[in-house]
């Protein structure tokens, strides 16, 4: 009889250079980035090194700008979960045929450029646009020069991060509760837990993988958006982003803007290690 040898990866003789395409990738577009980000920080337009930028972080506007950012991107990620956990639960429930139909159909937008969706937004709800040209219609707007200010409202801000980034919620959790046993679901019915009690206790915490990758893929790029807030705000609302883009393209000032690029990086880490350590908790206590 021939004995069959499995290939465990304690046996490889040189398990790191398994690993050093990416570790060179992570150093190469990573850390050494990150370490140029913190010498521009520390040094003035002329070189010398100088502690403002750090000073600069502390004063009133940029605090309200970055507690702004967090408040922006938490309220979309908020309203995305929302909308998605329901959507992402009907679908799982489908077909598979219909499943990879919807998730397609999902996923078309992301297609167009995020530029022109969000443009588009814009050209939606300016002043003359088809929302205020349907409310003429309609008689609620009486006078022709009357509108509804939807411009530079928190509203659609949040509105179009939650139109750009609503797919990054909804595949996860899909993937999620496809991966899910269906006959935990029967022995729940059969113990005799309602489907609302199914919903707490059974299928919120076997889908809790998906739920905070989804949470995590929808609130970094809201956090550090800078286009939705310029273009729906009209420059009205300036987020961090918005900050970021100022200093390096406007102003050419690139200690600043290394120094909020540095903490709102951060930021994100931070964000990112909170909620992978929500993830990586053992699913316990699952029961009617």
């Amino acid at each position: 009889m021939t004995k069959t040898k499995t290939l465990r990866i304690d046996h490889v003789k040189h398990p790191m250079g398994l690993l050093s395409v990416h570790v060179f990738w992570c150093v190469a577009f990573i850390v050494i980035p990150l370490l140029f980000i913190l010498y521009y920080m520390m040094i003035d337009g002329n070189g010398s090194l100088t502690l403002d930028n750090i000073k600069y972080l502390g004063s009133k506007e940029i605090l309200r700008c970055f507690g702004r950012s967090l408040i922006y991107a938490a309220a979309s990620t908020a309203v995305c979960l929302l909308l998605g956990y329901p959507l992402a639960l009907i679908i799982s429930r489908m077909p598979t045929r219909r499943q990879t139909t919807m998730n397609m159909l999902i996923m078309i937008p992301m297609w167009v450029s995020f530029i022109i969706r969000t443009y588009t937004i814009k050209n939606i709800f300016n002043d003359n646009g088809i929302i205020n040209q349907l409310l003429r219609s309609m008689h609620i707007l009486e006078k022709e020069g009357d509108f509804v200010k939807f411009l530079g409202t928190p509203g659609l801000i949040i509105f179009g991060m939650v139109y750009n980034f609503l797919p990054y919620m909804v595949v996860p959790i899909v993937t999620s509760l496809t991966g899910i046993d269906n006959r935990l679901f029967e022995a729940s019915a059969d113990l005799g837990a309602s489907p609302w009690k199914t919903l707490l206790h059974v299928t919120l915490p076997l889908s809790r993988a998906g739920i905070i990758s989804g949470i995590t893929m929808v609130f970094v790029p809201a956090v550090s958006t800078f286009y939705i807030s310029s273009t729906l705000s009209g420059g009205t609302v300036t987020l961090i982003g918005d900050k970021i883009e100022t200093a390096f393209l406007n102003e050419s000032n690139f200690s600043r803007g290394s120094a909020l690029s540095f903490v709102l990086m951060i930021l994100i880490i931070i964000s990112m290690l909170i909620m992978n350590k929500f993830g990586d908790r053992n699913v316990e206590g699952v029961a009617v």
